[in-house]
């Protein structure tokens, strides 16, 4: 079931997520097992080489990761639940460079129990698109999740 596909949609994840706001991520889509976000590489995000700092990216790609794996209306079934990364993998494929606008895609590939895969894909471009193509390649993410009882 999809859950909001426009842009500027929100999360109540985001309500209290103070590095993302401070990174000015803005929200594409949210659906079950998907989220894509925004943002634009401003001059702190970058690193000694003048290329995005790669926690920034590994940030952003973990920012979806959190959207797609947390549903945007819990159901009964999620009450006192939240869910969480177990583990991730990211390669760098590409640099990008300062003004340019990442995008990230989530996708859930299995949820099986409490356990779940996701496939984030990074993309940047040189100016905020103004179509379905998000740019180049840069990064791919993978995350595996899991769900707890929120303490």
């Amino acid at each position: 079931m999809v859950e909001a596909a426009l842009s500027g949609a929100s999360h109540p994840l985001l309500e209290n997520d103070h590095a993302s706001k401070w990174m000015g991520i803005e929200v594409l889509a949210l659906g079950d097992g998907h989220a894509t976000i925004r943002m634009t590489l401003r001059q702190e995000m970058l690193n000694g080489f003048g290329m995005a700092h790669g926690g920034m990216i590994f940030a952003l790609a973990d920012s979806a990761f959190a959207l797609a794996c947390n549903p945007v209306n819990p159901g009964p079934g999620d009450a006192g639940n939240i869910t969480v990364a177990a583990g991730v993998d990211i390669n760098f494929l590409k640099p990008a460079h300062l003004g340019q606008m990442l995008t990230a895609v989530a996708d859930r590939r299995s949820r099986v129990g409490r356990s779940g895969l996701y496939d984030i894909q990074i993309f940047a471009a040189n100016a905020q698109p103004r179509t379905n193509n998000p740019g180049e390649l840069i990064a791919e993410f993978r995350g595996r999740s899991r769900t707890i009882a929120k303490t």
